[in-house]
C-alpha cells in the first residue's frame, strides 16, 4: 500500500505540473495532434483512392480475359494500299475460334461499340452505340431504373429495341418518359426504347487498352440486329469530314473457369489471335493481373504518404524533449529538494516520463479525434472517396505515444543526474 500511495502522489504531482502551464502544454503537443491527423487523414485518403480503382477494376471480372479491337497506326504503310475504308478489329471468325479451340471457357461475350448522333425531335446528342448480348448488363453491373434490359428473344428475333443510358433520358427526353418512343441513330435507324439505365459514375482508363468509360450515354442494341441493320461498315459524317470503317467486333469478353487459369488461357488466346492478326489489331486485358498491380501500388503508395506524415509525429516528438529539458532547468530547485530528501533517480524519471507521456497520451487522443472526423470534411469538399481502417489509427496512435515517450527519456535522465548538493546551489 505504501508503495501504491508512493506512485499514486507521484503520478498526480506529475499531472498538476503538466496543468499549471495548459497553453505551453496545448501548444507542446500540437506536434502530434496534427501528426497523427495527418497519418489517418493522409492513408484514409490512399486507401478510398485505392478502394475506387480495384472496385473498378474487380468490376471487369477477375475470371474474365477483355479483348478489345484497337486501331493499328501503321495498317495503311504495311498494306501498301490506299482506301477510304479502313479495315481492322476483331471478328466473328475469331469468336468462332476462341469458342472451339481455347479451353476451360465458361462464356463468351461479344460487343461492337461506335459513335453515332442519336436523335428525338429537335433534340440530339452524340451516343455511344453498343451491340451487345443481354449478358453485357449483369457483366457490367448496369443498374435498370424503367422498363427492362434486352433478353435473348431480342437477340434471337433481331428487334429494333435499345435500352439508353442515363444521359441520354436527361437530354433528349428532358422532363418525360422515353420508354415506348423510337429514337433515331444515325439519321437512318429507328430503335424502340424499352428500357433506361440508372446513372453509373464514368469510370477513368484502366489497363493499356482499356480507355474511360462514361456509360450514361450508351445505346445498347442486341448485336444481331446491330449487324443486320446497320452491318458491319460504320460511316460518319460530320461537318465536311466522312469516315468509313469495316469493324465486326469492338470487344470479346472472356469468362475462365477457373481464376488460376486465366493467365494460362490468356496466353493461349493471345497466340491464337496472332496468328490471324499480323498487325497486331488487338490488345488482350486481364483484369486480374491489374488487380495485383492496384494492391501493389496500394501498398507502397500508404508506405511512402505514412512515411511523409510520420515526420510530423518526428517534429512533435522533439517538441516535447525540448520543453521537458525547459521544464528541468525551472525545477531545478524542486529537483534538490527531493533528491535531498531520499528521492532516488528511479523516482525522478518516473515522475518525469508520467508528464510525457501525459502529454503524449493527449495529444495522441485529440489528433484520433481529428484524424477520424477530418475524412469526412475531405469527401464533403472534394468529393473524393475516403476511408480510414483500423490499422492506420492503431499505427499512428503507437507511433505518436512511442516518440513522444523516447524523446521524453533524455530530459528525465538529464533530471536524475542533477546532483542535489549542485541543484540547490543553482536555484
Amino acid at each position: 500500500m505504501i508503495t501504491l500511495g508512493r506512485y499514486q502522489a507521484m503520478f498526480l504531482t506529475a499531472i498538476k505540473s503538466v496543468l499549471m502551464h495548459k497553453l505551453r502544454s496545448f501548444l507542446t503537443v500540437l506536434g502530434l495532434v496534427f501528426g497523427v491527423a495527418s497519418v489517418i487523414v493522409m492513408l484514409a485518403v490512399a486507401e478510398g483512392a485505392s478502394r475506387e480503382a480495384q472496385e473498378q477494376i474487380a468490376s471487369l471480372g477477375v475470371r474474365n480475359i477483355i479483348v478489345r479491337t484497337v486501331k493499328p497506326s501503321v495498317q495503311e504503310a504495311e498494306t501498301g494500299t490506299r482506301s477510304f475504308e479502313q479495315n481492322f478489329g476483331l471478328t466473328y471468325n475469331d469468336l468462332r475460334r476462341v469458342d472451339e479451340i481455347v479451353e476451360n471457357i465458361v462464356a463468351l461475350t461479344p460487343m461492337r461499340e461506335f459513335t453515332q448522333e442519336a436523335r428525338y425531335g429537335a433534340n440530339a446528342i452524340d451516343a455511344q452505340i453498343l451491340g451487345v448480348h443481354p449478358s453485357y448488363f449483369e457483366m457490367n453491373r448496369i443498374p435498370l431504373v424503367r422498363g427492362r434490359f434486352l433478353d435473348p428473344s431480342d437477340l434471337a428475333e433481331r428487334r429494333n429495341v435499345c435500352v439508353i443510358g442515363d444521359e441520354i433520358a436527361k437530354r433528349v427526353f428532358p422532363g418525360s418518359d422515353p420508354i415506348g418512343k423510337s429514337i433515331q441513330v444515325a439519321g437512318e435507324h429507328f430503335f424502340r426504347i424499352v428500357g433506361v439505365q440508372g446513372y453509373k459514375t464514368p469510370s477513368a482508363g484502366v489497363g493499356s487498352s482499356l480507355s474511360a468509360q462514361n456509360l450514361n450515354t450508351n445505346i445498347a442494341i442486341p448485336l444481331t440486329t446491330d449487324r443486320s441493320r446497320i452491318g458491319d461498315v460504320i460511316e460518319r459524317r460530320e461537318q465536311g469530314s466522312f469516315s468509313r470503317q469495316r469493324l465486326e467486333l469492338s470487344q470479346v469478353t472472356i469468362e475462365v473457369t477457373d481464376k488460376d487459369l486465366v493467365k494460362s488461357t490468356a496466353s493461349a488466346v493471345e497466340g491464337l489471335l496472332a496468328k490471324f492478326h499480323p498487325l497486331k489489331d488487338y490488345a488482350v486485358t486481364i483484369p486480374l493481373d491489374l488487380l495485383e498491380q492496384a494492391q501493389a501500388t496500394q501498398r507502397i503508395f500508404n508506405f511512402v504518404l505514412g512515411a511523409t506524415a510520420a515526420i510530423s509525429l518526428l517534429v512533435g516528438g522533439i517538441g516535447i524533449m525540448n520543453i521537458m529539458l525547459a521544464t528541468v532547468s525551472e525545477r531545478t530547485r524542486e529537483i534538490g529538494i527531493r533528491r535531498a530528501l531520499g528521492a532516488k533517480q528511479a523516482d525522478i524519471i518516473l515522475q518525469f516520463l508520467i508528464e510525457t507521456a501525459s502529454l503524449s497520451s493527449f495529444g495522441t487522443l485529440l489528433g484520433v479525434a481529428f484524424g477520424l472526423a477530418a475524412p469526412r470534411w475531405v469527401t464533403w469538399l472534394s468529393g473524393m472517396e475516403t476511408f480510414v481502417t483500423p490499422t492506420s489509427v492503431i499505427i499512428a496512435a503507437g507511433v505518436s505515444l512511442t516518440v513522444g515517450i523516447i524523446f521524453g527519456i533524455y530530459p528525465a535522465r538529464q533530471a536524475a543526474r542533477l546532483d542535489p548538493i549542485e541543484a540547490l546551489r543553482r536555484a
